[in-house]
């Protein structure tokens, strides 16, 4: 390791809290779809800051328009306008086909909001405020308490006694697991319409309708977290659009800001009559003239861009690629996932993979111990592509038997 890179690790592991195990390089600036350390090194980037860089880094146009805003004013607080919010909140509306925004500050804090939503709903509409949430086994919505409580892996939430939510938990893909749940007290459903931590596995068009029919039969609160989902990711602004089965409530973050740390939950009309008003929710960041300028222009560069469109177009050739090494090698047991959000199911841990493949300058990450995630910019091409898979193979070919 570099003089320079062991002695900024060593920095941070004096000061920096340890809630991360760290990959043992510090990257510097990116450029594409390629980051660089602060040797110099180049990485060919399949994480992009976790499905945030969906543009890439240093995207035209992007830059400008941050910059822009710094010149003029970078918060406000919510007690006042503003115009970059306003812009940001008409454009997430028309590409969300939502109609009421919240601007957050992350993918966690929108699913608070949206819970909170939802909890409201079903105080105003059927009274009392003893309900419950029905959240997915496997299920992944953040580490801030109430994500947390939602979250359907029991190890994240061991250590922290009682949730703040009373939720059980559901299979996702299994309507009936859903049914055998819910009851008068059931204020909410809250599903990724493609799980990301939990394994790269959509949820299948006939559960979702199931889910939309019967919360609506029930006056239950639909939510979809989008966090990692959405913004393109499927090849669909957001993955619900695929079938047309607009939630109630929907969490969004990651790529809404791509690289600025922005979130957002979304209401329909309805849902929005019956559920937060003055007092009830706020933020001093959220919706800031600096984040929701970055919002405003990366939903513009989509849609003059056709981002989704290209998804469309590359995504195919990245499942190729992944189901050829997957029908190739016997230590990979499953191919998954969907667009630009797929993943490879291993018969061992994936971490010496990511570790050996990451020296040769390509950067995984993982979803569970034994499964390759693969979420690149969104921007990539073919040929970065094929230049991943050459990196990959030899590092799955030489793994011992």
């Amino acid at each position: 390791m570099a003089d320079r890179t062991q002695t900024l690790i060593q920095q941070a592991e004096q000061d920096l809290l340890h809630t991360y195990n760290r990959y043992q390089i510090v990257l510097d600036r990116g450029e594409g779809v390629h980051l660089y350390d602060v040797e110099g090194k180049e990485y060919l980037d399949f994480v992009a800051g976790i499905a945030v860089f969906a543009l890439g880094y240093h995207y035209p146009g992007y830059d400008e328009a941050l910059k822009a805003q710094i010149d003029k004013i970078l918060h406000t607080s919510n007690y006042y306008y503003n115009e970059p919010a306003i812009r940001a909140a008409h454009l997430l509306k028309e590409a969300s086909q939502m109609d009421r925004v919240f601007f957050t500050n992350s993918g966690a804090e929108a699913v608070e909001g949206a819970l909170k939503a939802a909890l409201k709903y079903a105080y105003t509409t059927r009274g009392k405020n003893d309900y419950e949430v029905i959240a997915m086994e496997h299920s992944f919505h953040g580490r801030t308490y109430g994500a947390l409580s939602v979250t359907g892996n029991a190890h994240y939430r061991e250590a922290f006694g009682t949730m703040p939510c009373n939720v059980r938990f559901a299979e996702l893909n299994n309507l009936e697991s859903v049914l055998a749940l819910v009851d008068e007290k059931t204020a909410a459903v809250i599903v990724e319409p493609v799980q990301g931590e939990g394994g790269l596995i959509p949820a299948t068009e006939e559960f979702l309708w199931g889910l939309r029919n019967l919360t609506r039969e029930r006056g239950i609160a639909l939510i979809f977290d989008e966090v990692q989902c959405g913004m393109g990711r499927t090849g669909y602004m957001y993955a619900w659009q695929k079938y047309g089965i607009r939630p109630d409530i929907m969490a969004t973050a990651k790529a809404l800001g791509c690289g600025v740390p922005v979130g957002a939950f979304l209401l329909t009309e309805e849902c929005a009559k019956y559920s937060l008003v003055a007092g009830d929710h706020g933020t001093t960041y959220g919706g800031n003239p600096f984040a929701c300028a970055a919002v405003a222009k990366v939903l513009e560069l989509y849609k003059e861009n056709d981002i989704c469109g290209h998804v469309q177009e590359v995504a195919p050739y990245l499942t190729e690629k992944l189901q050829a090494l997957a029908d190739k090698y016997d230590c990979i047991s499953e191919h998954r996932g969907t667009g630009l959000m797929q993943g490879l199911v291993f018969d061992r841990p994936v971490a010496p993979i990511i570790a050996e493949a990451m020296k040769k300058g390509l950067i995984l990450i993982n979803a569970g111990a034994n499964i390759l995630r693969f979420v690149p910019p969104l921007v990539i091409e073919k040929e970065d592509i094929d230049r991943m898979a050459e990196i990959l193979e030899p590092v799955i070919a030489g793994l011992p038997s």
